[in-house]
């Protein structure tokens, strides 16, 4: 975790310093697409459809959020990335039969983005945008009399994001509400909002 931290601070710091040759004439353009880093954060809503015992409980709690993004914008509206995504353990109890059970669950997913803006020649833009790709979550039972279980699952998952735009050519941030589904258990659901910004090369 410290290695995480200590590489988002590098890129945080080095960004705006690459971002501002583009006022100079200087760009990273690839075959006419700008390319372009974000970094996300915010707070979501987990909620997990657990099976235990023969039963079915949702489990829910609140979480914190954090994305990295490496991406392409073309055309002034249309944008593609592909995005990491760590979430905050959620942490929840829930009755099966006659025992509680502790459920925890570390959630990450790698998707693929596509985003649509509207309204181009203006500062301020709302976008929406559909991603896919794959979720792992890490899920651990214990409680009172049952025995201690530690279960990683892959599968897939998928987002929709709704949102605006304030961009001022070198950086953009961006404030957006999203929903993200991950093919788990029976069902993780995940709603959340965050505040990024993203450097233009």
């Amino acid at each position: 975790m410290k290695k995480l931290a200590i590489s988002t601070l590098a890129v945080l710091i080095a960004c705006p310093a690459f971002a501002g040759y583009q006022n100079e004439g200087s760009s990273w353009q690839i075959w006419g697409f700008d390319p372009y880093i974000g970094l996300r954060g915010g707070v979501a809503y987990n909620n997990t459809n657990y099976n235990f015992l023969g039963n079915k409980a949702s489990l829910t709690d609140a979480t914190l959020q954090g994305r990295v993004a490496l991406g392409l914008e073309m055309c002034d509206n249309y944008r593609t990335e592909i995005e990491w995504s760590m979430f905050s353990k959620a942490k929840d109890t829930a009755r099966f039969n006659d025992y509680d059970v502790d459920v925890k669950t570390s959630l990450q997913t790698l998707l693929m983005n596509a985003y649509m803006e509207f309204d181009t020649h203006s500062m301020i833009r709302p976008f929406i945008g559909l991603g896919a790709g794959a979720g792992f979550a890490s899920i651990d039972r214990s409680g009172f009399g049952i025995m201690p279980h530690t279960s990683d699952k892959a599968g897939f998952a998928a987002n929709g994001v709704m949102g605006m735009t304030f961009d001022w050519q070198q950086f953009a941030v961006d404030v957006a509400a999203r929903y993200t589904y991950v093919d788990v258990q029976s069902g993780l659901h995940n709603f959340g909002a965050d505040v990024g910004i993203r450097f233009m090369f």
